[in-house]
């Protein structure tokens, strides 16, 4: 069966994706399709950059809004709600288009990626959660180094949950969850266009910082306060960037000025490794952002290059 024609843009946090798709899909006939993991979220729009309606253009989203705060989501649901997806955008004649920069759930889609069903082992999870709050973050952080660094890597010291769960899968199979990661086909199951965008290093990590004190006169730190205030704590939607730095002045951890300065730094960081991931990980067409680019141009430019591999 021929495969599906698919347009997949990605890139760091603040190179300009959400202007470029938009302005994209009215020329390609298409519907965008989420690819950020923490989008998804209800009552989270600041600090993840939502797009906002107005901002759309008439552009149909998908996988905006499916999930509350308190829920858990994972690149295995991503992949088995996206794939019926992108059937059903191009049934219609329209082309699926998906945007976002969270790697994993990206790759998961386009690849043969199959998630292999690991045992677990409660007692020895519960052991852990022990020493979580005992020790604290790090040195379960430290744990997973010892035994899996590439995982280390990859799952920031906050992020609790999936180091515990990493820990859990060496411990059951002595396999690191890396290995599965890197033992999958590498075929694309699509006809895919994959436009990766990038900028100069100190130009988007000026963006950022600037972002973000946007975030913040719009709003961000009242929308945190909301999640906090409901008691939502120690969920996969408040490690995200923006949250748990917020989470951490509100519990007077840190001052304000504190936990801005460190939003700042860990989405510079994340930026770092959303780059070196799509480089390591993707066989991706790059275009370069960085101003003074003449943007109707480099638009231009991109738009062949999909109508060329796509042959539209």
């Amino acid at each position: 069966m021929e495969k599906r024609k698919l347009v997949v843009i990605i890139g760091p946090t603040a190179v300009g994706k959400t202007k470029l798709s938009i302005d994209l899909a009215h020329r390609l006939n298409a519907e965008i399709i989420s690819g950020d993991s923490m989008q998804i979220y209800k009552g989270m729009d600041i600090g993840t950059a939502k797009i906002k309606e107005e901002e759309m253009n008439g552009i149909r989203h998908h996988l905006l809004d499916i999930k509350y705060p308190d829920e858990d989501y994972s690149a295995a649901e991503f992949q088995a709600t996206v794939r019926p997806l992108i059937d059903e955008i191009a049934n219609q004649g329209k082309t699926p288009m998906i945007v976002g920069g969270t790697g994993l759930y990206i790759q998961s889609v386009l690849y043969d990626y199959q998630f292999t069903e690991t045992p677990s082992d409660p007692a020895f999870r519960m052991k852990l959660e022990s020493e979580l709050q005992e020790k604290g973050e790090l040195a379960i952080h430290q744990m997973l180094e010892r035994v899996d660094p590439e995982a280390a890597r990859k799952i920031h010291p906050n992020n609790s949950r999936r180091v515990i769960r990493a820990l859990e899968i060496y411990h059951c199979t002595n396999k690191k969850m890396s290995d599965y990661i890197g033992n999958q086909k590498q075929e694309l199951l699509y006809h895919t266009a994959l436009i990766g965008l990038t900028m100069d290093r100190e130009v988007l990590y000026n963006r950022i910082n600037k972002r973000v004190d946007l975030m913040v006169k719009q709003g961000l730190v009242e929308e945190v306060k909301g999640l906090y205030d409901k008691g939502i704590r120690d969920t996969q939607a408040i490690q995200a960037i923006g949250y748990k730095e917020l989470y951490d002045y509100f519990d007077g951890k840190i001052s304000f000025d504190q936990a801005i300065d460190s939003l700042k730094q860990n989405s510079r960081r994340y930026a770092k490794r959303q780059l070196t991931w799509f480089r390591n990980k993707m066989d991706v067409e790059w275009f370069d952002m960085t101003p003074p680019i003449k943007y109707d141009e480099m638009e231009n430019e991109i738009f062949t290059y999909i109508a060329g591999k796509l042959q539209f």
